[in-house]
Order: structure tokens, then C-alpha cells, then sequence
């Protein structure tokens, strides 16, 4: 598995994550002492309606209640959270403190779970003002005082008005007095100040209920909630809201503010995408199909970021890099095309400080504390970047092959490697009629050409069987020596690619056109040596034809001759350009972010909060949507981060989306299917996890299949236990409009693709929800958190290359210089000063843990406490979380395991 991602011990296994009021009716008056308390109140409802309540004590009366004198006493206590910075001194916040003193702080509604038996309508509601109590633990306590009819029964909802003139951030309601003892509810919810929105905010107890299963007191909550948080479809999102809408990509662009800031809409026929989260801002004055910017990027309320990680690792700390840190970079470095001048140059970035202006005393810049740190001293500032754990181990590793190869299975994006299955002529394709591929073999170095070369899974063989491979006429212009022995390390398995050919030819004269950036189409040719590892065997470049050249095309390989040496290394540093900005935009970005955004919109339109599937599957969406928000406006944006400083510049979301369109397949998000669909592994019912791994030797694929193992086990015994009949699946209807929607409108630009999985059994389910778990969990921390360690140094892993090859249509000036000083054709190739040292900042902040991180398997969600079979596989769960890391632990110490064991190996 990925080092030091899933294979680290204390890391391996880690990884990120309504509305409703009712008309008060007339009751007959309660004894005296009942009526003298002005914090308590039973109210009688004929139902429940989507309209506000009128909530205050003067506007309701009360009347006598026959079984007053049969009821007992009861206590409620909210504990809010207080805010970072302590008291806000503002002028509602001193309102809102006046509120507290007053016992007008927060308006509590009790709802009971069942019908009235006798008449079949609510019974009546508890209510009552929670007056301000003590401060514990940071937290600030509110509590009520209250009495329960006999009759009452048990608790099934709970709505609060917040009489504050600000939001404040609900943790969990604690009740006691009723007969089966406390009930608690989990909120870790912002609940709306009632002066922005007159609608009261509901929480459900903790059970869990399918929809048919539904306290009879409680549905027509559980249904009205969702109806508010879909919206109406209308309207410019606010801060407070909750509401889960669809909408394309139409906010990367900003026609508005830039010459150069129109960009396509993304989403459609044209070019497809998943959907985002609809904020509904005002159209471009210039560009009626996009969306106009603002300060504020709408999230729902409760995606956004709590206050600890706004404060330590949140897109503020991205705007403050931004703002703060490049500006002074661009004050610095005067040439934002300047070149490191020689390689002590690029080493001094991680142990020399760099000044920058003076920042403010306040800014969020210093607060990023592990390889970036702001030193304060009177007015100075300064800039330092700790060193990559990569480099500290060994200083010349990203020079070796061995490291080049030995990272396309351990490194940052194992995702893109690929077994060659097959030799074959292909018809010519449109910007590449003729194909030249190196191959190595073990018999000493050789070479065969080959009119054309491509790889097709099994299942594509199985397909086009009378697609004919090398016909006898065409084996004319080869080896039939050579030919045979590439059939035979084909046969065997020996050959594996990475391809990026297709993907990137038709955007290699349009980005060469750009500036400060050269692009080729490119497959690196790898082979699996007797010792488990891979050897780099050859590059192909391809150019197309543009203007009055021909295509240009070349092949480089690994030699001892000084100028082929170079040259390989150059055509490495271009491949490693393709692979980064391939692992940004598509295996980390599209696949892992905005991939996942249509399933957490679909989740809370469709799955009530007290679905089991949504309590499931919420942890694990936790920050993504803001994390998706920011990444619009400061990251994928028009000229933002990864235009300015990754090799296909203002094409990268189009290529995104090109990827999305030919290669994105939801059942190929699990990972064995992804491995047996790229060739690195076999169903066989006798190998561990049942799959055959074609590589033994492959640190993501070996440890990520136990994760996906325990994750599946773990969705298996949840998913059996509410649903123990298979007609459940079909007749929950709220999970048959959330696996609807998500392949109807949240991949839209999909739905008709005949690869979905059907949803009518508890195995379908299963199979759905531990895909998303994992890409999610284990997906996403495989390339996501190593991202400083592998490319904080920037030469293991360039982000653009910013020269064409020596060898593309040289002039003989250009020749004589490489000649005479090659190094320097290489630095030149580099990112310039200003983006590496952006995209080192970048890096850091994206590939940090939050404080208020939680892990996978650590604390089980207090919804489930109560149910002792969910305890026990939770239990189990996390137990075998805890041998993986063991697991992990023995591996990376094996010295047989040559990908992820060595001398300075990360």
C-alpha cells in the first residue's frame, strides 16, 4: 500500500469525513404551579405542518388535562458548542447574551413517537424555554425543566427555535424522565437563528428506522424534513440554509473579472461531468451560461467546516497561502518564468528561509504548522519549508529508475498502471498512423518497431475476437525473433504501461499553444522483473501535425551513453508531468471529490437523518463539499492553482471531463474490479480476497484489499441487520429515489450506461455502499495524504513541463547548448520558482491532517450504541482495523518486499 499513506502504522487505516414547526392549539388551563412556570408548556396539536409555529408562552392559553396529576418531571439539556475565539463581542452577540439572561435563548418542542391510539392524531407536544446553565468543557450548557404526561410515551423528535440573533452550533440533547431512562440525541448540527429563517429546527432521536418502519408519531417529519432540504429549486443560496440541490459546472470561469476567465460549462452532452452543489448566484453579464462570483460559495450548513479546522487546515488557509503567501513570492521573484538556476538552488527552499513582506499579525498563514512555517520576529517574516520525508531519506532517489518505476505502484497514483495484454494491429487512429514502442528484453538490450501497438483488457478480447492481431504479411518489417520474445513476456505477464497517450494527443496543440508549457501524448513501457519490481523499458512522445509539420514522434530508453541518458531523463520529467497532473485532475479531484459530491446531495434529499444507510454513509462525506467549494473557487478555477502551475493549463477540467466521459465507470470504482479491469489481477477463488494479483509485489493493491475486505464485512453485517428480508430493499422507497437520483441526475451525463448496479437485494446494497466507503476512505487517502511526502520535492514528481524535448526540431543552436550543458535543458523543463513554490504550499495544506480529524474505526457513532448487534460488528471492525496496522507494520519491514522495503525507500 501506499507509503506513507495505508501502509503506515498510525495512518494506514485512517481517512476523513430539518426544519419543521406546528399552529399552536387552545388547551384547557393546567393546575397553577404548572402555569407559574413559564418555561414549560403542553400543547395540543391537530398536525403537523411545513408553516412556522408561533412559539412565544403569551400567544398560547392551556386548559385542563385529566391526567396533569399522573404525570412526572423531566429535564432537558442542550450543550452547544462555544465559539473558538470565545465570546463574540458583536452587537448580537451582546443581544444574544442579554437573551441568555432573560431565559430566551432556545425554544424546546418534545414530539412523541407514536399516534394517540385513541384518536389517532399527535399527541400533545412538551415545550418550554432552556434557560442559559454552566460552562463545561468549552461547551455551553442550556437546560429546561418540564413535565410528562403519563401518556406521553417515548420521544421521538425533538424541534428547537433559537432565539439567538446568531447561529449557534447544536453538539446533543439529553433527556431524562421518561420511563425506559434517558434519551439522547445526537445533533452536531447548526441550528438557524429564527430572525433569518421562523422555521424550527427538528432532530430525530437516535434509532434508527427504515421508512416503513417509522414511528406513526413522527412520519410526516421525516417526510416534511426532506421536502426542506431539497428546496424549491430557486433563489440564491444564504450561509444558513441547509438545502441540497444539483447544478452543473458553470463557476470555474470568471467572464466577469478576466480577460482571459471564460471557461466551457461542465456538465452535459458535450461535455459531460458529475453534478455539483446548486448555490444559485446571479448568471456572468458576459457569459450567460456561467455562473457570476462572489465572496460567499454556498455549502448546505452542516457540510462546511467546523471552526477547529476553518482555524487549522481549511480553504481560509488556502485563501491565505493565496493571498498572502504567493503575492509575497511574486514580490520576491520578480520573473514568474525564472528557473532554478542549478539544483542547491531547489535544495534551499527546504533549509534556508526566504523573506516576505510583512503579513498580518492575525493572517491564517502562521497557523499552518507542519512543513510551513511563518516566523514572526517584530517584522520579520520568513518563509520555510520542512523537508519531504522522501528527500530526507534519500537525497538522489527521484534520479533512479528504480524510484521512477517503483512509485507507479507505490507512490501517489497507483492507480494509472496497466498490464499489456496483447500485441495487435489497430487501425490507424487519427493523430498517430504509425506506432514505434521500445522492448527490452531479458535476453540483452533490443528493440522492436511495430506499425502499431495498444493493450485491451480480457473481457475487450472476448469481445472482438475477430479483431486479428499481427497478420503474417505485416511481420515482414520485423524481428520474428524479437516478436516473439515481446509475445512471450506478453503471455507471461511481464509487461505493463503507462498510457496517456489517447487521453492527452487531441489537447497537445492547443496547450502547446499556451505559454510556459509543452505537452506531448506519451506511453512509458515497463518490465516486471524475476525479483518483483518493474524496470522502465522505453517512452514514446508523440506531437501531431500542426501548421506545416508532419507528426513528431520519438522513442527514448534507458542507455550508457551520455547524450540517450539525458535525454531519458528529460522525456522522464515530461511522464511525470502527464502522471501528476493525471493523479490531480482525475484519480484525487474527479474520481474521489466530485465523484462523491452527487452521492452526499442525494443522500440527504433522499435518506431521511434517520435512515440507517444515511448514518452509515455520513461520516464519511464529512468536509467534502466544502473541500469542493473552495476547490472551485481557488484551486481548478480560471488561472487559479492548477492552470498556473500543471502541464495542461486552462485544458485541465476539460480533461477532467474527457476522462469522466471515456473512463469513469461506477463499478470500477471498487477496487477489485478496478485492479482486474487494468489487468493487475484475476478472480481466483483460492487467492486471498479472491483475486490473483499479477504483480505479488504491489504495496496498494495488497494492503488496500484487506481494507476493502473489512470494510465490506463490516457494510455486510450492518446491511443484513436492517434489512434481514430481501423485499425490504425494493419497498424502501427512500433508497430507491437515492440510488435513482444518483444515477439519474448527479451522473446524469451516464444514467443510460448499462453498467450500474441494480438495487434489489441486501447484496446490491452492500456492493454499492462499500464502493463509496471506499473511495471515500481508502481511495482517497492513498492519493491524497503522501502528497507532500512524494512531490514536496518537486523534481520526483514535476507538475508541468515547461520545454519541448532536445530532440523535437532542434536548431543547431539549441542542440550545441544541450550538448554542452544538458542539466540545464533539464532545469529548464522544471516548474518555474513561482510554481514550485506554490505548489509546495499547496500540497502541504491538502495533504495535512485536520486536529479534528476522524478516523475509520476509531469511535462508533453514537446512533448505533443502543443496538448490541451493530456494537458487536463495530466492534469486530475496528478490531481488524487495528491488525491491519500490524499487517502493514510486518510488511514495510520484510526486505523481500522490494517495492516498499530498502535503503531510503519512503
Amino acid at each position: 500500500m501506499l507509503k506513507p499513506q495505508l501502509q503506515q502504522s498510525s495512518k494506514s487505516t485512517k481517512t476523513l469525513i430539518p426544519y419543521w414547526n406546528t399552529k399552536p392549539l387552545c388547551l384547557a388551563s393546567f393546575p397553577i404551579n404548572i402555569l407559574n412556570n413559564k418555561n414549560f408548556r403542553v400543547k395540543k396539536k391537530k398536525n403537523f405542518s411545513t408553516k412556522a409555529v408561533v412559539s412565544s408562552t403569551e400567544k398560547s392559553t392551556y386548559v385542563q388535562s385529566s391526567n396533569v396529576e399522573k404525570s412526572t418531571s423531566g429535564k432537558a439539556i442542550v450543550v452547544v458548542q462555544r465559539t473558538v475565539g470565545g465570546t463574540n463581542l458583536s452587537l448580537t452577540r451582546g443581544l444574544d447574551d442579554i437573551g441568555d439572561l432573560f431565559g430566551r435563548s432556545l425554544f424546546l418542542s418534545i414530539v412523541a413517537a407514536e399516534l394517540d391510539p385513541k384518536t389517532g392524531i399527535e399527541k400533545p407536544i412538551i415545550e418550554g424555554f432552556a434557560r442559559r446553565g454552566r460552562d463545561v468543557d468549552g461547551n455551553r450548557e442550556y437546560e429546561v425543566e418540564f413535565v410528562i404526561p403519563e401518556d406521553f410515551g417515548d420521544v421521538g423528535a425533538i424541534l428547537i427555535e433559537n432565539q439567538h440573533r446568531n447561529q449557534m452550533y447544536v453538539k446533543n440533547i439529553v433527556i431524562d424522565g421518561f420511563v425506559h431512562g434517558k434519551v439522547e440525541i445526537t445533533c452536531n448540527s447548526w441550528v438557524h437563528s429564527k430572525y433569518d429563517n421562523p422555521e424550527k429546527r427538528i432532530f430525530f432521536t437516535n434509532k434508527s428506522y427504515l421508512p416503513s418502519q417509522t414511528p406513526s408519531g413522527v412520519k410526516k417529519l421525516r417526510e416534511a424534513e426532506l421536502v426542506t432540504l431539497r428546496g424549491d429549486g430557486f433563489g440564491e443560496r444564504k450561509i444558513f440554509e441547509r438545502i441540497y440541490d444539483y447544478d452543473v459546472y458553470n463557476d470555474i470561469g470568471d467572464p466577469d473579472g478576466d480577460v482571459d476567465g471564460k471557461r466551457p460549462v461542465f456538465g452535459g452532452k458535450e461535455l459531460p461531468y458529475p453534478r455539483r452543489c446548486r448555490t444559485g448566484r446571479p448568471r456572468s453579464e458576459k457569459d450567460p451560461l456561467s455562473e457570476s462570483k462572489s465572496d460567499f460559495t454556498y455549502v448546505p450548513r452542516d457540510e462546511a467546516f467546523s471552526e477547529v479546522k476553518n482555524l487549522a487546515f481549511s480553504g481560509n488557509t488556502i485563501y491565505a497561502i493565496l493571498h498572502a503567501v504567493v503575492p509575497g513570492l511574486q514580490s520576491i521573484i520578480t520573473d514568474p518564468e525564472l528557473g532554478f538556476p542549478h539544483f542547491p538552488a531547489i535544495d534551499s527552499l527546504y533549509n534556508v528561509e526566504v523573506d516576505l513582506p510583512a503579513l498580518q499579525t492575525n493572517s491564517l498563514f502562521s497557523i499552518i504548522q507542519r512543513f510551513i512555517r511563518a516566523i514572526s520576529e517584530t517584522t520579520k517574516n520568513v518563509l520555510l519549508f520542512g523537508t519531504p520525508e522522501f528527500l530526507e531519506r534519500d537525497k538522489f532517489a527521484w534520479f533512479r529508475d528504480v524510484e521512477f518505476a517503483r512509485q507507479t505502484l507505490a507512490g501517489l497514483n497507483p492507480y494509472s498502471i496497466r498490464l499489456v495484454w496483447v500485441y495487435k494491429l489497430s487501425k490507424p487512429k487519427v493523430f498517430a498512423p504509425e506506432q514505434h514502442l521500445m522492448y527490452t528484453s531479458s535476453k540483452g538490450e533490443t528493440s522492436i518497431r511495430f506499425t502499431d501497438y495498444s493493450y485491451i483488457s480480457q473481457k475487450e478480447l472476448d469481445d472482438n475476437e475477430t479483431e486479428s492481431t499481427i497478420e503474417p504479411e505485416q511481420e515482414e518489417c520485423m524481428n520474428i525473433e524479437l516478436i516473439q520474445e515481446g509475445y512471450e513476456a506478453v503471455q507471461e505477464k511481464k509487461l505493463f504501461i503507462l498510457d496517456y497517450h489517447d487521453l492527452l494527443l487531441p489537447y497537445v496543440n492547443k496547450v502547446n499553444e499556451l505559454k510556459g508549457t509543452v505537452l506531448y501524448g506519451s506511453r512509458t513501457l515497463f518490465f516486471l522483473t524475476p525479483n518483483g519490481t518493474l524496470r522502465p523499458l522505453a517512452i514514446e512522445l508523440t506531437r501531431p501535425p500542426v501548421d506545416d509539420k508532419p507528426q513528431w514522434k520519438q522513442v527514448y530508453c534507458p542507455t550508457w551513453h551520455a547524450t540517450g541518458a539525458w535525454l531519458w531523463r528529460i522525456a522522464k520529467a515530461h511522464v511525470l508531468a502527464h502522471d501528476s497532473s493525471y493523479h490531480q485532475l482525475v484519480s484525487h479531484w474527479l474520481r474521489t471529490h466530485c465523484c462523491t459530491e452527487p452521492y452526499i446531495i442525494a443522500s440527504n434529499r433522499q435518506l431521511s437523518a434517520m435512515h440507517p444507510i444515511y448514518r452509515l454513509l455520513f461520516p464519511h462525506f464529512r468536509y467534502t463539499m466544502e473541500i469542493n467549494g473552495t476547490g472551485r473557487e481557488a484551486l481548478i478555477n480560471a488561472n487559479g492553482v492548477i492552470e498556473s502551475t500543471f502541464s495542461p493549463g486552462k485544458y485541465s477540467m476539460e480533461l477532467s471531463s474527457v476522462a469522466y466521459d471515456l473512463e469513469w465507470r461506477f463499478d470500477r470504482e471498487a477496487l477489485p474490479e478496478d485492479l482486474i479491469s487494468r489487468g493487475l489481477a484475476e478472480e481466483d477463488p483460492n487467492a486471498p480476497h479472491g483475486l490473483k494479483l499479477t504483480i505479488e509485489d504491489y504495496p496498494f493493491a495488497n494492503d488496500g484489499l484487506i481494507l476493502w475486505d473489512i470494510l465490506k464485512q463490516w457494510v455486510t453485517n450492518y446491511v443484513n441487520h436492517y434489512y434481514p428480508q430481501t423485499n425490504l430493499i425494493e419497498s424502501d422507497e427512500e433508497l430507491q429515489a437515492w440510488w435513482s437520483e444518483i444515477k439519474n441526475v448527479g451522473h446524469g451525463d451516464k444514467k443510460d450506461e448499462p453498467w450500474w448496479p441494480e438495487l434489489k437485494t441486501p447484496n446490491d446494497l452492500i456492493g454499492i455502499v462499500t464502493t463509496i466507503i471506499w473511495v471515500a476512505s481508502g481511495h482517497h487517502a492513498a492519493v491524497n495524504f503522501g502528497q507532500y511526502s512524494y512531490a514536496g520535492y518537486f523534481p520526483n514528481r514535476p507538475t508541468i513541463a515547461r520545454s519541448k524535448m532536445p530532440t523535437e526540431d532542434p536548431t543547431n543552436e539549441e542542440w550545441e547548448d544541450f550538448l554542452n550543458k544538458p542539466e540545464e535543458a533539464l532545469l529548464k523543463c522544471f516548474p518555474s520558482q513561482l510554481q514550485a513554490t506554490t505548489i509546495i504550499a499547496v500540497l502541504d495544506v491538502l495533504s495535512n491532517h485536520s486536529p479534528d480529524e476522524e478516523y475509520v474505526g476509531t469511535n462508533i457513532e453514537p446512533f448505533w450504541k443502543d443496538e448490541p448487534v451493530i456494537n458487536a460488528a463495530f466492534d469486530v471492525f475496528s478490531g481488524k482495523l487495528k491488525d491491519l496496522e500490524g499487517i502493514i507494520d510486518a510488511r514495510n519491514a520484510d526486505s523481500n518486499l522490494k517495492n516498499r522495503n530498502g535503503a531510503g525507500v519512503c
